[in-house]
């Protein structure tokens, strides 16, 4: 514990104001002189702040009435039966109590009540065919499962370590590259001996019969997750079934605006089938914790509230059976057989793109275009595109120590947050739509959320400036690109700037050569400098097909796919000879010259301050009017 100086005072007043607006405008709770009910400012769900540390560390003040944890939110609660209570707990924490999850020292003000109501305590509504079974199996079977695993790295064994967890597969292979299986090549290594129990085991505790041929095995440390996906219909049949060992998790299911937060307790058993399987999406968000629902009986009464649980080290045993010949399923939306047997193949009904997909596509496919090679592909290489992405840009770092003191930026697509902490007298919020790369940014301290430019969940005239620095150029439509605008414009105060940044179509300005073809030769020895016919990649689900582009070459199309390679160490460029790279398509729109200031210009109330050229890149510098 610690006095606070004059200083440290008048910083905590300063905070204790900003709260204060906070709590009444999102909640509608005020702040007070004095009362029993005590507001925690800096310490939440989201910081990682458990119920029971809250309880534990004001208990010695007196009677707790209440302890109120939000989802999704930073601040807590907590209500005294006394007034002299709340008192005593003030001056002992308020300024001088350090939490170690959050790292931060805990700052508190009054307000008059404390919210009744927890969001999130509703039902949830589990996707159809879903099961959790709880204590699959016993602790002594878990330790058992978990050493029989061989993690060496060889092409028998068949072990990987991709970029955001280790993993292993028994009877075939499930390749990455093309979601699928190669159903005629079936591993050396059949279903370990150990997991022999868990087809009778399945159909006693269950009634299903289901005899798997097919195991992945995922081992993910705290921080790790996986992208939300369906499993390819025509690689498997019907049942999936998962075990968790190790460490609990939860795993988000979605479907269309349909969202369930499904717990999975250790050594619990998760079984999809129908719907579950087939229709809606699975993944594990990548954080160190989690919030959940806890259920306790206290003096004969049942309470339910929120709290956080840390992750351990989980290993997932997955089994599957795969599927002999094509998926004949009822979820024709997401099914690949179907769309194969239905799709248009001839190169005269394939809409071969060659310069802009705008005409091509409506707002629903754009979306999924963009979801498959924007979203999805980042979140798989998250943590490796950080690592590259760590210098400042001179010009942008210029637009961001030019703020006033007090100023409010926000970072539309921040990344790691690399053009945080540049000022220190202005407030900053990030957002992007990685949750790999907002985790990333979180874990360095920055204040950063997840979602789509396309729907910034912030009040009008919120922030003073906003920064976009690669962002725009990877929506596949001039509609959601001037959207994209829209929403920037529509967060700014009057007067506010915000600066754009997107990849240029022309790499070479003035006679002189962008970083970006510089560096041809310099990281890709052993490839050529010259550009070979382009290949086009076919996207069966959305009945088109792009261009792929040669890395470090001028661009030769306006829409296309730019990969990204990785090797099994995880650099992205740099790669020992005869190691095979794994690639990702990202999806580009590269803009030509005048292009970006003739879209801002269509946008009510923006106006163009100024634009440039900075090495390989179109800016604009705009004002809201």
């Amino acid at each position: 514990m610690q006095d606070m100086s004059e200083k440290q005072k008048r910083k905590w007043e300063r905070k204790q104001k900003r709260i204060s607006h906070m709590l009444l405008k999102e909640i509608g709770v005020k702040t007070c002189e004095v009362s029993r009910f005590l507001v925690i400012c800096n310490a939440g769900l989201v910081s990682g702040m458990q119920r029971e540390e809250v309880v534990d560390l004001f208990s010695p003040f007196g009677v707790i009435e209440n302890v109120v944890m939000l989802p999704g939110k930073s601040y807590s609660f907590v209500a005294f039966t006394n007034e002299d209570d709340s008192k005593k707990a003030f001056e002992a924490i308020h300024g001088k109590v350090k939490i170690q999850i959050c790292d931060a020292t805990l700052f508190l003000a009054y307000c008059e009540r404390v919210p009744t109501d927890e969001p999130g305590r509703t039902k949830v509504t589990w996707p159809n065919g879903l099961i959790v079974l709880n204590d699959f199996v016993t602790e002594a079977e878990e330790d058992e499962l978990l050493k029989c695993v061989e993690w060496e790295v060889d092409d028998d064994r068949q072990g990987r370590c991709l970029k955001h967890r280790r993993v292993k597969h028994y009877g075939y292979e499930f390749r990455y590259d093309n979601n699928n299986v190669d159903k005629d090549k079936p591993l050396s290594e059949d279903i370990p001996k150990q997991c022999s129990f868990f087809t009778e085991r399945l159909l006693e505790k269950t009634g299903l019969k289901f005899v798997p041929n097919q195991l992945t095995v995922n081992e993910y440390q705290p921080g790790q997750g996986i992208p939300s996906h369906v499993d390819t219909h025509s690689a498997f049949e019907d049942t999936i079934a998962s075990l968790s060992l190790g460490s609990s998790v939860v795993m988000e299911f979605r479907h269309d605006e349909e969202h369930a937060c499904i717990p999975l307790p250790r050594r619990s058993l998760l079984v999809m089938t129908g719907e579950s399987r087939y229709r809606w999406t699975h993944g594990i968000t990548p954080r160190k914790m989690d919030v959940v629902s806890v259920t306790e009986e206290k003096d004969g009464e049942i309470k339910q509230y929120l709290s956080v649980r840390q992750r351990g080290t989980r290993t997932s045993f997955t089994f599957r059976r795969i599927l002999c010949g094509e998926c004949f399923c009822d979820f024709h939306k997401e099914c690949d057989s179907f769309k194969l047997r239905t799709a248009k193949t001839s190169k005269d009904e394939l809409n071969h793109i060659s310069g802009d997909i705008d005409s091509s596509l409506s707002d629903e496919l754009a979306a999924r275009l963009e979801s498959k090679h924007v979203r999805d592909v980042y979140e798989e290489i998250a943590s490796h595109f950080s690592e590259t992405r760590h210098k400042p840009w001179p010009n942008i770092s210029k637009f961001v120590e030019e703020l006033s003191a007090g100023s409010i930026l926000l970072d539309v697509g921040c990344g790691n947050g690399k053009y945080f902490g540049i000022n220190k007298e202005i407030f900053e919020v990030g957002c992007d739509q990685s949750a790999g790369l907002s985790a990333v940014a979180n874990d360095r301290g920055f204040q950063v959320f997840t979602c789509n430019c396309l729907h910034l969940p912030l009040r009008p005239g919120a922030v003073d400036a906003v920064i976009c620095i690669a962002v725009i150029h990877h929506l596949s439509t001039k509609e959601r690109r001037l959207q994209a605008l829209m929403k920037i414009l529509e967060v700014l105060r009057s007067g506010g700037q915000a600066l754009i940044y997107v990849w240029a179509k022309e790499q070479e300005w003035g006679k002189v050569k962008s970083t970006y073809l510089y560096q041809m030769g310099k990281k890709t020895t052993g490839e050529s400098n010259s550009t070979p016919p382009l290949e086009h990649q076919i996207i069966p689900d959305l009945n088109i097909s792009l261009p792929v582009h040669m890395n470090r070459t001028d661009f030769k199309h306006r829409d296309l796919l730019v990969p990204w390679k990785l090797n099994s160490k995880g650099d992205p460029e740099a790669t020992p000879k005869n190691e095979t790279r794994q690639t990702f398509l990202r999806f580009y729109h590269v803009f030509e010259e005048g292009e970006l200031e003739a879209l801002c210009c269509e946008v009510s109330g923006m106006k163009v301050r100024k634009s440039y050229y900075d090495q390989g890149n179109w800016c604009v510098l705009i004002e809201k009017e």
